[in-house]
């Protein structure tokens, strides 16, 4: 593949652009600047540069990020900025998309890609994929609610209660609620018809893929082959 066709594949922009850009000196090969868009390479995993800033050729992107609170996953925020604010602009350019949304003032992990087969497969109930959210309450948590929880709470415009696929009891005002399904502001929702209020909402997991503890707020990350094997939920080795 041409150079030029590379770049623009991953997000730098038009074949135009990226061939200004290779022609002024802005990209290396193996830390050897090359000046020639047209020249052939074999993409697969090619690591280059631009402007000093180091890149691998990914025929997709699949990219986690800690959402931090106050920002919206939209690229045209109303009221809060954008995640992708949050992002390089080769991966805005790409046009990665969240997988599943979470309000504003939710935090935690997300999902983002350029791959529409994998975000259908990711929030296809048919799929099954769990989310965990560390719930904190307003009030504590007592038997009744976890029970209720657990057991399937009516919500308004939904024909039949929702269940949680787990519901597990942290402390007096957390809980860890596993949900397959994802409804609007549906964790808030089944919290408030157990009778308690969400005061912070976290995600934590999906699938087996877990929020890494050292993924600060606003920092994001490439998900590589190991953690798309615990995402589906697949064992390493």
């Amino acid at each position: 593949m041409q150079l030029d066709r590379i770049l623009q594949s991953q997000g730098f922009g038009s074949r135009k652009h990226c061939r200004g850009m290779i022609r002024h000196g802005q990209v290396a090969i193996a830390d050897k600047v090359c000046d020639d868009p047209f020249v052939e390479l074999n993409p697969e995993g090619l690591n280059f540069s631009v402007d000093g800033e180091p890149w691998q050729y990914r025929e997709h992107a699949y990219i986690m990020l800690h959402k931090p609170q106050g920002h919206e996953c939209s690229r045209t925020p109303k009221h809060h900025p954008s995640i992708f604010s949050l992002l390089p602009d080769p991966l805005v350019g790409r046009e990665v998309q969240p997988v599943g949304r979470l309000d504003e003032d939710t935090t935690g992990l997300l999902l983002l890609t350029d791959d529409g087969q994998f975000i259908h497969a990711l929030i296809s109930p048919k799929r099954k994929v769990p989310k965990v959210y560390a719930v904190t309450t307003k009030h504590p948590v007592d038997d009744d609610q976890l029970a209720a929880l657990r057991r399937g709470v009516q919500l308004h415009d939904e024909p039949v209660p929702i269940a949680a696929a787990a519901c597990e009891r942290i402390d007096d005002h957390l809980i860890h609620l596993t949900l397959i399904e994802g409804k609007y502001h549906q964790v808030k929702r089944m919290v408030a018809a157990a009778g308690n209020r969400v005061e912070a909402l976290r995600r934590i997991a999906i699938g087996g893929l877990s929020l890494p503890d050292d993924l600060e707020p606003g920092e994001w990350r490439w998900l590589e082959a190991s953690d798309l094997e615990k995402l589906w939920g697949k064992s390493e080795g």
